[in-house]
């Protein structure tokens, strides 16, 4: 009876843990999400509602039209609570998912071909190249944020998506190859060995065979690809000089900056920037977990 009285009180506790784990992981986007359809006044309220008492999309009509919210037409209010910065939010959405995405689809096309070579082939200086590969990731990027600059500013190539897609590519491409040379590690050479036994190349065994079998593991590194591109802030603030190519993470930045900007206006350019990120997550939650688990399960 007392083992079952503790099993019980282990398992309410655990639950209750659990619970406040993930009101503290989700709660300050909730807040921001409530807090973008709220106006001003009512967002300063003190204690302020966490669920509004007269919601508005006021806020995102300012951003996508330019159409001032009737909460700011308070006589004092207009000048110092409105950002125009703010309704440059779209579009560096934008350049963060163009620039996201295509750093993803390198790191897989290229990262995909160089772990199948360190985790089933043999070379000369594989061990040592490897390392390097690893090493390359441990660098802080403050180390090499102005070598990176000088460069692409003898390329002219400042203000571009090709600049940030190089720069970031390079970022992520060590851990994609990491991660999925753990991945392949952890398949059964089998299969393999039958396609090659059956006159598949090395190159078909992977495209043919292991791709469709690392799936998971594929989107698993293509979202830590993503993401990290998706949230990078220095070399976006470095390389770009314009809304042509700057990033959501720069215009965040720049509308928190400025302390006569409304609460709600940044809490809007807040929420926006989560939803590309939050589809991604939401879409392939099934093969994300799976991918990492099965990469952490490498002996």
């Amino acid at each position: 009876m007392n083992n079952k009285v503790r099993r019980s009180l282990n398992t309410v506790l655990l639950n209750i843990l659990a619970i406040l784990l993930i009101v503290y992981i989700i709660g300050p986007f909730v807040w921001m999400a409530a807090a973008s359809i709220q106006g001003e006044n009512e967002l300063l309220k003190k204690p302020p509602n966490l669920i509004p008492e007269n919601p508005t999309l006021d806020n995102y009509n300012y951003v996508f039209t330019g159409k001032i919210p009737t909460a700011y037409e308070v006589k004092g209010q207009i000048r110092s609570r409105i950002s125009q910065e703010a309704r440059l939010i779209g579009p560096a959405v934008k350049n963060s998912f163009i620039i996201a995405i295509s750093v993803m689809a390198i790191n897989l096309f290229f990262g995909t071909p160089a772990a199948y070579a360190f985790a089933r082939l043999r070379f000369r200086f594989k061990n040592p190249s490897y390392s390097f590969i690893l090493a390359s990731r441990l660098m802080p990027a403050m180390a090499i944020a102005i070598p990176y600059y000088v460069i692409i500013r003898t390329f002219h190539l400042l203000d571009t998506y090709l600049s940030l897609i190089m720069v970031n590519s390079v970022i992520t491409l060590p851990f994609t190859i990491w991660f999925l040379t753990l991945y392949i590690s952890n398949i059964p050479r089998e299969m393999e060995d039958a396609g090659l036994v059956d006159g598949c190349t090395p190159f078909q065994s992977l495209t043919k065979i292991l791709v469709p079998m690392m799936a998971p593991g594929l989107v698993a590194a293509g979202a830590f690809a993503f993401m990290t591109s998706y949230n990078e802030f220095l070399f976006a603030r470095f390389l770009t000089q314009t809304i042509k190519t700057q990033t959501g993470p720069v215009i965040i930045a720049s509308i928190a900056g400025n302390p006569d900007v409304s609460y709600s206006l940044i809490s809007v350019c807040v929420t926006l920037g989560l939803i590309p990120p939050l589809i991604l997550a939401i879409s392939m939650r099934k093969w994300l977990t799976e991918g990492l688990s099965a990469s952490v399960t490498y002996h």
